[in-house]
């Protein structure tokens, strides 16, 4: 594809997220961003074992990161908000790239570990805080639907010339599975919701997506936009 689709695709989805004051960052010489003594920070309120260190999440605002912040939520997982200016290019200085070498946001640091990748840090947080099912098979399917979330749902959906013709292939399975149960995987949220309920979301008003045909979808959305964590993350864009 040519790469005037990629920043076509890039620029729309950019514009699908909220946007979430900037706080001033200060380097400390130790390959290491940390929030300067003034930056508006967003802290967790749930208390850490003695000695244990708060994750930290990298992000800016027009980003993937709130999906990131809504899964830390409804897992009350603690963690420090890090909001980089990207304006000013602090996701390119030499001690954000020491975190992240391609340069991007979201990035959660959790002690020594360092990960990238909204999907592949929605899937470590879900096994690391026990939100992954115990059978290799219903795992694959959480992999499914947040690969599938990333890589073609949010990609077809913002397409806008190529949205009516993909539309119905796209969201008839999904509004078929949600017909038959609250969440994708069923009675409880999961990784897979956060994925494919915020690319959703998103498309409803950021397109001109009419989800009248898709009356469990449209259900669905109202469920999760209820949900605190919800509220407290994309629900402020």
């Amino acid at each position: 594809m040519p790469p005037s689709f990629f920043l076509k695709e890039t620029t729309v989805l950019l514009l699908a997220v909220l946007a979430i004051p900037t706080p001033a960052i200060a380097q400390d010489g130790s390959h290491h961003l940390r929030p300067h003594a003034a930056a508006q920070v967003q802290l967790a309120q749930t208390d850490l074992p003695q000695g244990e260190a708060v994750l930290q999440l990298y992000g800016g605002p027009r980003t993937r990161t709130p999906l990131v912040q809504w899964y830390l939520e409804e897992l009350d997982v603690p963690y420090e908000y890090v909001s980089l200016d990207l304006q000013a290019e602090e996701h390119r200085q030499p001690d954000y790239l020491a975190i992240n070498p391609i340069g991007k946001v979201p990035v959660i640091v959790d002690g020594d570990f360092n990960l990238w990748e909204s999907g592949a840090i929605l899937l470590y947080l879900a096994d690391k805080h026990g939100a992954m099912p115990a059978a290799l098979e219903d795992r694959a399917l959480i992999n499914q639907w947040v690969i599938f979330a990333n890589a073609t749902l949010g990609r077809e959906l913002f397409r806008e010339e190529q949205r009516p013709q993909e539309l119905s292939r796209l969201l008839t399975p999904i509004n078929d599975v949600l017909s038959q149960q609250p969440f994708m995987l069923g009675s409880e949220l999961t990784a897979a919701d956060v994925a494919v309920g915020s690319y959703l979301y998103y498309a409803t008003f950021l397109t001109s997506l009419d989800l009248a045909d898709y009356p469990a979808i449209a259900s669905y959305l109202d469920r999760l936009a209820e949900r605190p964590a919800f509220i407290n993350t994309i629900g402020q864009r």
